[in-house]
């Protein structure tokens, strides 16, 4: 009975794939084989031990619901692996898996495998979801609209430029999460408590050795687990990248809203429905769930900077609550990272809407630009925002056009011409070194992703 989300309607077929139970289980048994292997070369165990070890440790032997079963029995998830594991092996083999090692090594080795499969997964969904927004950028580098602070009309700016910065963002998401990938996906086998005496003299080179088999760069100090900073480090990464998200979404969903209605995300009319009664709704509901569960991803990262300090060398309150955070926050970041991508491919532009938006206050956008122009005219600067203000402010009292009540002052008559004011009031040709930016930011968007 599928009871979360998770289970029916949020998450990729990708991402869920490395997170389902049988593939962790193969991970941890991925584990236990290179531990054998490592002993083997090191003489701990003989060769044959290590192959028998080796060839069993697959879920093809090991099956998933034969170790859940033990585990009812033990209640312990990793003496359960290394029993069902043990039950598979001929001979004596089995008496020596997991011989030195302590239950964080296999599960700890193993979350580095499916970390290290989840970033490489997030890091392709970033690169895509950039490019497709770099596009937008180019394709949308003069094409002007109204900006807007503290949510009331500024002056003019470019969709260039809003697409322009969200690529700029997911891009350092992009090397945020190869630099977490470094810190975070190493292996361990350090034993009880980090110092590998179990495994006598040989301990530190097993512990180099099954790094070297499973691909993994070594943890170069442990207890018994690998510190949590990388982990918390990983998931307030995740948690940034859902905040990029959660911007870019609400910004869609802010521009789609009926009075502004200059962008909206692609409303299949044939098929889809907005609302169970109002027949007219064309909901922005992508971009609202990308907002919504970009908060879950958030919220994981209180508890795991908890799980950094724990008892001594190690105590349990880790295990639990990672057990939830790491392949939800996984499998929702991925998630709402192809929601996003969607949204983007089938952006819509309403021109008339962002023209209409961008002339809507008569003029008054343009103040600041007035106020520069007649600075360099000869007017102080000051003089010449005081001016500015106070026909600003009858502008908008009034309902009256900027530039008829500027040119009614007499000292603004005697310095220009109602054609340069005219000129000056055309918000179209305000747009600074938008272009010049974007453009740089563009040709620097061809090295991005080259490692």
């Amino acid at each position: 009975m599928a009871i979360h989300p998770i289970e029916f309607r949020y998450g990729t077929v990708e991402m869920k794939n490395i997170w389902e139970a049988k593939n962790k289980l193969q991970k941890m048994l991925d584990i236990e084989s290179a531990l054998a292997q490592a002993e083997a070369e090191l003489g701990i165990i003989s060769k044959d031990v290590a192959m028998e070890i080796k060839s069993k440790a697959n879920t093809e032997y090991v099956k998933l619901e034969k170790v859940n079963e033990i585990e009812k029995e033990k209640n312990h998830d990793i003496a359960a692996l290394i029993e069902g594991l043990k039950e598979q092996c001929s001979g004596n083999a089995g008496e020596y898996v997991h011989f030195g090692a302590t239950s964080n090594d296999i599960i700890d080795s193993s979350n580095s495998l499916l970390f290290n499969e989840s970033i490489s997964i997030l890091k392709d969904k970033v690169k895509k979801l950039t490019n497709i927004i770099l596009n937008l950028s180019k394709e949308n580098i003069g094409r002007v609209c109204i900006g807007r602070t503290h949510g009331q009309h500024a002056i003019p700016t470019t969709y260039g430029m809003k697409f322009g910065l969200w690529a700029d963002e997911l891009h350092r998401h992009w090397k945020r999460l190869e630099f977490s990938k470094k810190n975070l996906c190493l292996s361990m086998m350090n034993g009880a408590v980090g110092t590998t005496a179990a495994l006598g003299e040989v301990g530190w080179e097993v512990h180099k050795k099954v790094s070297e088999i499973l691909g993994l760069p070594y943890a170069k100090i442990t207890n018994q687990i690998l510190q949590r900073d990388n982990h918390a480090e990983f998931m307030m990464v995740m948690a940034n990248i859902s905040t990029t998200l959660d911007k870019i979404a609400l910004e869609i969903r802010n521009l789609q809203r009926t009075e502004l209605n200059e962008v909206g995300e692609f409303f299949d009319s044939k098929k889809q429905v907005g609302s169970s009664t109002m027949p007219h709704k064309m909901n922005p509901i992508m971009a609202e769930r990308v907002c919504g569960i970009s908060r879950v991803i958030r919220s994981y990262v209180v508890g795991t900077l908890e799980n950094n300090p724990l008892w001594h060398e190690r105590d349990l309150t880790n295990s639990s609550s990672e057990r939830i955070m790491f392949p939800e926050a996984c499998i929702l970041t991925d998630y709402i990272l192809s929601l996003t991508t969607k949204l983007m491919t089938n952006l819509e532009f309403h021109q008339e809407s962002i023209e209409k938006n961008l002339n809507l206050t008569n003029g008054l956008v343009m103040a600041e630009r007035l106020m520069a122009e007649l600075t360099r005219k000869g007017f102080g600067r000051q003089t010449a925002y005081n001016l500015v203000r106070q026909a600003a402010i009858k502008a908008n009292n009034e309902d009256k056009l900027l530039s008829e009540l500027i040119m009614k002052k007499k000292e603004i008559k005697e310095c220009i011409s109602k054609d340069e004011i005219n000129k000056i009031m055309d918000p179209h040709t305000y747009i600074g070194s938008a272009k010049i930016i974007v453009n740089e930011l563009l040709q620097d968007s061809k090295n991005w992703f080259k490692n």
